[in-house]
């Protein structure tokens, strides 16, 4: 019997003849590599939320944007600790934190430029909108109960939302594809500063403070009159908006700041203190363009094209719910929403021509083209790509 008919009698075939298996046993190393880094990876982010976890324990829920970027930027580090990827996080991360360093600092800003604050224009534009009616005042009218119905909470959160969601989706688009990361990025931080240029040179008063004002008291358009810090419904006539015409009995008969009233009926008050905290230690005539309109349509048109149909229903709801909360809440004129869904029209169409212009770039972590990277990739940053991209 030759070795040939031994072969076919047995089933055996030489080495040479099985490429598959010799293949195999060559990525077996390549395959215990990225496996063990897909364990570390697992046990970092673990150790992540196990410390977050404690922390809020600890010390409570907190809406700081900067500790916020913190918990973001660790959370990054433990999902691509053993790459290369993990060394760029705090240099990405950096012009989220200049924003709010600068949006920190645009109070004493307008105040060195000593811009005279807008009380009056505001409320004429949306009165001219809107027939005569002023619509903060109208919505409190006849929406306001006196404890917070359930879609107040909605209210509260959409507006809150506004502290977290873009840097949120900017953390999930620096894991998934950095060159879509890289626009939004560029696109928050433009609108960004040039809301704050406009809060400096175009300081303006918000509705809740019109209502605690009457015009003989800011007529040399003071930033901060003493009618402003006055407790809510001290001003019997309504200030420069007009009284509440209740059609609930029983709600405060007077404009107020509630866009936090949500936390009450979610049994959350300490979420509530921390809020309205916040909201007392920032620029209150900051209110042209409404950042917080322009960020959350930013949201909207950035991600449009970028989900499934079936989700685009949301991402126009998140704009106009928010805009909404913004009215109803006397944080915002209609106004101030206009010119704020303006910047981001202006600004996203500016990036959206400028890009198609440019070479395409993958935006890898490094900065090179995908190709190359690929070549340049071991095992490790491979197994990232493929658990945390789209092919």
């Amino acid at each position: 019997m030759t070795s040939t008919e031994l072969e076919r009698a047995t089933g055996y075939q030489p080495a040479e003849d099985h490429p598959a298996e010799e293949l195999a046993a060559e990525r077996l190393p390549e395959t215990t590599g990225a496996h063990r880094l897909l364990l570390l990876r697992c046990a970092a982010l673990t150790l992540w939320a196990v410390v977050i976890g404690y922390w809020i324990v600890r010390d409570g829920l907190t809406y700081d944007r900067n500790t916020l970027l913190l918990v973001i930027c660790t959370g990054l580090i433990a999902a691509t600790v053993g790459s290369r990827r993990s060394l760029f996080v705090l240099r990405d991360w950096l012009p989220f934190a200049l924003v709010l360093l600068v949006y920190d600092l645009s109070r004493g800003a307008a105040l060195l430029v000593g811009r005279p604050t807008e009380w009056h224009l505001q409320i004429n534009v949306d009165r001219a909108l809107f027939g005569g009616h002023e619509p903060t005042v109208w919505l409190q009218s006849h929406l306001k109960e006196p404890f917070p119905p359930w879609w107040e909470t909605v209210v509260s959160l959409v507006y809150v939302s506004f502290f977290f969601a873009p840097y949120v989706a900017g953390g999930a688009l620096w894991l998934r594809n950095r060159a879509e990361w890289r626009k939004f990025v560029l696109r928050f931080v433009v609108i960004s500063f040039i809301g704050l240029i406009g809060f400096i040179v175009f300081p303006a008063a918000p509705p809740w403070a019109a209502a605690q004002c009457d015009a003989s008291q800011v007529t040399a358009g003071p930033s901060d009159p003493p009618c402003m810090e006055a407790p809510a419904g001290d001003n019997k006539t309504g200030g420069m908006l007009g009284q509440v015409q209740l059609s609930h009995a029983g709600a405060a008969p007077w404009i107020e700041r509630i866009s936090t009233r949500g936390w009450d009926r979610l049994g959350v008050p300490q979420a509530k203190a921390l809020i309205d905290e916040g909201q007392a230690g920032v620029n209150q005539v900051a209110a042209v363009p409404s950042l917080h309109a322009a960020i959350s349509m930013l949201i909207t048109v950035f991600f449009w094209p970028r989900v499934r149909k079936r989700w685009r229903p949301l991402l126009a709801g998140y704009a106009l719910v928010m805009a909404f909360a913004l009215v109803y809440a006397a944080e915002h004129y209609v106004f101030d929403i206009l010119l704020g869904w303006l910047l981001t029209g202006t600004v996203s169409y500016a990036f959206d021509r400028w890009e198609s212009r440019r070479p395409v770039d993958d935006g890898g972590a490094d900065g090179q083209p995908v190709d190359s990277r690929r070549k340049q990739l071991g095992p490790a940053d491979s197994l990232e790509g493929s658990l945390l991209t789209h092919p």
